[in-house]
């Protein structure tokens, strides 16, 4: 983990009082007494003044000076190993903090429910030092005796993933998308991989496709166009922008090539030439060479012939390319137009490119074919 992200964890572990507080859980056990709830409650003061070491030392001193005393003694010694462990994750040592958490919890004089909130924390540090396969130990037997919230459920998710256990995760993440609050771009970008890696794409985007039933945000339309991309599926993709695009919710010129192509990646040409002769003549797109060439390349590929040598003869009278001129050729010799191809391929030549000759020869050949037999 990163020293940056390890500081932030431990920081909020500590902050949060999770490993703090000793007040508060004092009275959950054996009674203690007085001059050792102060003790304690002296040490938590210092540690949150910043005496990281000295508290980790005499927390240390008086956990080993009550091992093996009675009831109380046990549940004093717990709370010491609590604070020690605050020390220490403080000192950004999260391996040494959680050993002493796991001392602490194995103390049966500590109450059931001081054992389960340190069996959280012991995971969180188990994680932040790097211990993965321990951490996802901890935290699925913390989960299995509490529901745990859509955090929980993505943490556990993160993890499993870390550990490349794709299936696992993804049974984690389907728990925590049942949650009302909708996924941030991280975890959708989660959700894609272990989904994608788990083979099971379909729940991912049926999931995110479903919650954008009523949502007006740009964002989340683009986010779950984005998803569909991760997980191969160019088609659904298109479907999603297209649904985004009629109802208005996106409709910038950005968003208008960008469906075009999504439809010409995902397999509906037609749909993007459409698009494109919309906003060339809405004034929507720049009626320039590189739009028309791409509406040109989107009727070839739907196959609509008489659209398709149209729209590549205004290309190529426009620009008077001989890439352009031959390209328009190659199209009209293929589809039959033998007149049009002439032109083009002679238009081709004209302008440099040799290849055209071949084309034409091609064209003779045949048609000599054709005649019909001289006796």
């Amino acid at each position: 983990m990163r020293p940056c992200r390890l500081a932030i964890l431990l920081t909020v572990l500590v902050a949060a009082g999770s490993l703090l507080a000793v007040p508060s859980m004092a009275d959950s056990g054996p009674a203690l007494p007085g001059d050792r709830i102060a003790d304690l409650e002296s040490l938590q003061q210092r540690l949150r003044q910043g005496e990281g070491e000295a508290v980790a030392e005499r927390a240390r001193s008086q956990a080993m000076r009550l091992e093996g005393g009675n009831a109380a003694d046990r549940w004093a010694r717990a709370l010491y190993l609590q604070l020690a462990a605050g020390a220490e994750a403080r000192r950004g040592r999260p391996a040494t903090a959680a050993d002493l958490l796991s001392h602490a919890r194995g103390i049966e004089a500590a109450p059931g429910d001081w054992r389960a909130a340190r069996l959280r924390d012991e995971a969180e540090l188990r994680r932040a030092a790097g211990q993965t396969e321990r951490a996802v130990e901890l935290l699925g037997e913390w989960l299995a005796q509490h529901a745990g919230e859509a955090d929980d459920h993505w943490r556990m998710a993160r993890q499993l993933a870390e550990l490349q256990r794709w299936e696992a995760a993804a049974e984690w993440i389907a728990r925590a998308l049942e949650s009302d609050d909708p996924p941030d771009a991280s975890r959708q970008a989660l959700a894609a991989t272990v989904y994608q890696r788990a083979g099971q794409s379909d729940e991912a985007l049926a999931l995110l496709e479903a919650r954008l039933e009523g949502d007006e945000s740009p964002a989340s339309w683009r986010r779950a166009a984005a998803l569909a991309q991760r997980l191969g599926e160019p088609g659904r993709a298109a479907a999603i922008w297209e649904a985004g695009w009629r109802r208005g919710i996106l409709s910038e010129r950005d968003d208008l090539r960008q469906l075009v192509r999504l439809h010409l990646a995902g397999g509906t040409p037609a749909r993007a030439a459409e698009h494109l002769e919309a906003g060339l003549a809405e004034e929507l797109l720049d009626d320039d060479g590189e739009n028309r060439r791409l509406l040109a390349q989107a009727w070839e590929a739907a196959r609509d012939r008489e659209r398709a040598l149209a729209a590549w003869e205004a290309v190529a009278e426009r620009s008077d390319a001989g890439d352009d001129w031959l390209r328009l050729g190659q199209l009209a010799h293929a589809w039959g137009q033998e007149e049009l191809a002439i032109r083009a391929l002679r238009a081709a030549r004209a302008r440099g490119r040799e290849e055209a000759d071949a084309w034409l020869e091609a064209l003779v050949a045949e048609a000599a074919a054709r005649e019909p037999a001289r006796d």
